[in-house]
């Protein structure tokens, strides 16, 4: 970064004479406890499968954090999708109309990990927009639970969803029952009510929380009641919640128990072989109560297998489980195909495993169903600081979930230390992942095209503490393989800020040494120290970068506190916000690009408002 203040009161817009054009969107970083002004429009990123536009942003938040999202809109019925760190998975929750407000949306969720979630503010359905108005808010920590209700095997218990019941740690309100089982036992359990659509969730409790075992929502030929056919893994309490799909609903519900069907019998299939099937009516029942077929095969710990499923009758959906009928893993859609399904999994440890093949909702018809030997887990070659590595992506690579190969890497860091990754090939679509090294791979942090240069990645990240980190090598779709490059740098701790008097402007320029937010988007930090109740108007203008302003304080936690923020309130690259100060105090204003990669000189003014 390059700074120059100029201690002059001159108007900001003065200063640059041409507006560069409007660059292409990219992901904004939303800050807890901010609200951000926006807009759905033809410049917006469209999912082109569902064709609906889109604004993402960025939000960095740590494990069990209790966060709220609200999109208020009254140009188009809003919703809201939560995606974890790996931006090729599916949305964690969603919500359409959770707050009670006609169209209006509130997503509550609790990251399961540390990491960069991406927060997708949404139309319905169609290519419809509008202005809309988005919050973050922290919710205060759940109060302690009450104890469940017990109930047992062939009971009826009517019970009511009120605004008195304790929250999920997404925000629904529930009632709790607990049911003892011995190993084996299968409990056939239907939740039914006509004053919301209901949700039946099954698990144990481990430490004081509620670890989710199996879950429905609409059962099969029930509407919108819940019907679940749960096999306790081993003998214990087991713990049954009612909840309603939406936050906001409320009534009388019924909770029946029953004796289970007896499971599919499971048919020997061998590691290696195809085979042919059809699900029927008669078949056994499935924990969703939907026919299914099962099928067992012999395995060895640390063995890799992928499971595919194919059917033209129906949606396929393929689920894993030890032995004792524990769910190992499931998949609906992960096949290359659209509605077929694949499932790659290291086995845990040597003997049987039971593959259950069932229809993803209603179904039956022809399926075949093939499992192979896929290449396991290599250990990850250690990476250093300033080197560049060659490597190529081949078809004895290891695979990842979505049947990508993939080359990983090791190295190590201190907390806040700020690396950067840079991948390119000429063959393929790179895709750079990040994660711990200890125990089963979770990314917290991945890029795309983040280079800027066609389809090449670069990631820049602070490490959250100290310790040894992987870092995933891949293409971004399972076709992609050839060579590649991958340049691991140290990008040292990060700047401090610089300051700023109010009546005065800064020159600055964006580099690529520069701090970056959640979207690896580079910004400089200046200091302003102000009054209580002092209005300034900060203006940025910029032909080089689409500029973005954010202004804030540290919190004791060290997160960020974003006070206010503009995007394009003086052209559509110059960004002016008029913000007045809360208390006495400095706060910092970070002068940055809206887009990634993006670098260049600017000018910065704070002076009092007129």
């Amino acid at each position: 970064m390059r700074r120059q203040t100029i201690l002059a009161a001159a108007g900001c817009a003065a200063l640059v004479l041409a507006a560069g054009p409007a660059l292409a969107q990219s992901v904004r970083p939303l800050a807890v406890g901010a609200t951000v002004e926006g807009s759905i429009g033809d410049g917006d990123l469209t999912a082109v499968e569902d064709s609906y536009r889109y604004d993402d942003y960025a939000v960095t938040a740590r494990a069990g954090q209790r966060l709220e999202a609200v999109l208020r809109s009254e140009a188009f019925d809003t919703y809201l999708e939560v995606f974890p760190p790996d931006e090729t998975a599916e949305a964690l929750a969603m919500d359409d109309d959770g707050l009670g407000e006609g169209t209006n949306s509130r997503l509550r969720f609790t990251p399961p990990e540390a990491g960069t979630y991406i927060l997708r503010a949404r139309p319905l359905s169609g290519l419809d927009g509008g202005a809309y108005t988005l919050s973050l808010t922290e919710r205060p920590p759940a109060p302690q639970a009450p104890r469940p209700t017990a109930v047992r095997v062939g009971q009826t218990v009517e019970g009511e969803i009120s605004a008195r019941d304790p929250e999920t740690d997404d925000g629904l309100p529930y009632d709790a029952f607990s049911v003892q089982a011995a190993q084996g036992d299968r409990i056939a359990i239907a939740l039914d009510s006509e004053a919301f659509d209901p949700v039946l969730r099954v698990g144990r409790s481990a430490d004081g929380a509620f670890v989710q075992l199996a879950e429905n929502d609409d059962g099969p030929d029930a509407g919108l009641n819940s019907r679940l056919v749960f096999t306790a893994p081993e003998t214990g309490e087991y713990l049954i919640r009612v909840t309603p799909l939406s936050a906001t609903d409320k009534g009388a519900y019924s909770l029946r128990l029953e004796e289970g069907p007896p499971p599919a019998a499971a048919e020997p299939v061998a590691i290696g072989a195809t085979v042919e099937g059809e699900l029927t009516e008669s078949d056994g029942k499935s924990e969703s109560d939907s026919p299914a077929d099962a099928w067992r095969f012999e395995g060895q710990e640390g063995q890799r297998v992928r499971i595919d499923m194919t059917s033209e009758d129906f949606d396929t959906y393929v689920e894993l489980f030890d032995e004792n009928r524990v769910s190992l893993g499931k998949d609906d859609d992960g096949g290359p195909e659209g509605a077929n399904s694949r499932l790659t999994f290291t086995l845990p440890r040597t003997g049987s495993y039971i593959i259950e093949a069932r229809a993803f909702s209603d179904g039956t018809g022809a399926y075949s169903l093939s499992i192979v030997e896929v290449q396991p887990d290599r250990a990850p070659e250690p990476i250093a600081f300033g080197s560049t590595v060659q490597g190529e992506i081949g078809e004895g690579d290891p695979r990842d979930g979505d049947d990508r190969g993939y080359d990983a890497f090791t190295f190590s860091g201190v907390e806040g230390q700020r690396i950067q990754a840079v991948m390119r090939s000429g063959d393929f679509d790179t895709f750079l992942q990040i994660g711990k090294a200890d125990g089963e791979f979770a990314a917290l942090a991945s890029d795309d095209d983040g280079l800027m240069e066609g389809t090449d990645s670069r990631l820049n990240f602070t490490l959250p503490e100290e310790g040894d980190y992987v870092l995933r090598a891949l293409p971004l779709n399972s076709e992609g393989k050839g060579l590649y490059a991958l340049e691991l740098i140290d990008r040292g701790p990060q700047p401090q800020p610089g300051s700023l008097l109010v009546g005065s402007t800064a020159w600055g320029t964006l580099t690529a040494t520069d701090a970056t937010n959640e979207s690896n988007s580079h910004y400089d930090a200046w200091r302003v120290t102000v009054r209580e109740d002092e209005k300034l108007l900060i203006t940025m203008v910029s032909n080089d970068v689409d500029s973005y302003l954010l202004i804030g304080r540290e919190k004791d936690d060290g997160e960020f506190e974003i006070l206010g923020s503009d995007d394009d309130g003086l052209t559509d690259t110059h960004a002016r916000l008029e913000w007045t100060a809360p208390e006495d105090g400095t706060f910092e204003i970070r002068a940055g690009a809206y887009q990634q990669g993006q670098l260049g000189v600017y000018a910065l003014t704070v002076e009092k408002q007129p």
